[in-house]
């Protein structure tokens, strides 16, 4: 399969492209792939279509033919890979969706995309950085912020999250500085 600069319909940018999962390896010797889902739920990935293949910043629109649950994955047949050599060519590729084909967010609920490189400052203005990545923990996400140092700040909406303005690009906390 070779990799094309292809981005989705009516974009300029691979900016309108969220990665939702990546492919881990071959399954089995027909083509199929395991896939691990960065969705809630794994399987949800299966409802997007098409999904776009990227490997160092380039794109390319994949047809999924089929695919199920696995484990805590997926397999899938992704249509022109079919042999373990191409599915073994594919390994580490991101899948991506346009962003348009997601589910409007509700009130105060967010995609952790959209949290992502946003500025995170305390309740009395000290800055502690930018969102890296969230984690989830079970009881609740938690927001890694990176700036003078690594901190793992709980995002409890209300309590520790006191507001998200993504048009200002800042999240406000009540947040110990010295934690």
């Amino acid at each position: 399969m070779q990799v094309v600069v292809q981005l989705p319909e009516n974009s300029t940018q691979a900016d309108d492209l969220l990665v939702m999962g990546r492919i881990a390896a071959p399954y089995g010797v027909q083509g199929w792939l395991r896939i691990t889902a960065f969705t809630e739920t794994p399987e949800n990935l299966l409802d997007y279509t098409p999904w776009y293949l990227g490997q160092q910043g380039e794109w390319r629109e994949a047809r999924l033919l089929e695919g199920k649950p696995h484990g805590k994955g997926l397999v899938v047949r992704l249509e022109g890979c079919a042999d373990r050599d191409m599915a073994a060519a594919l390994c580490g590729t991101d899948i991506a969706v346009c962003r348009k084909q997601l589910p409007e967010t509700q009130e105060n609920e967010y995609y952790w995309s959209d949290l992502i490189g946003l500025q995170v400052v305390t309740t009395d203005g000290t800055a502690l950085g930018r969102v890296d990545h969230l984690l989830e923990t079970g009881a609740n996400d938690v927001l890694v912020i990176h700036g003078d140092r690594e901190r793992l700040v709980p995002f409890v909406q209300g309590d520790v999250i006191r507001s998200i303005d993504l048009g200002t690009g800042e999240i406000r906390v009540d947040w110990d500085p010295d934690f």
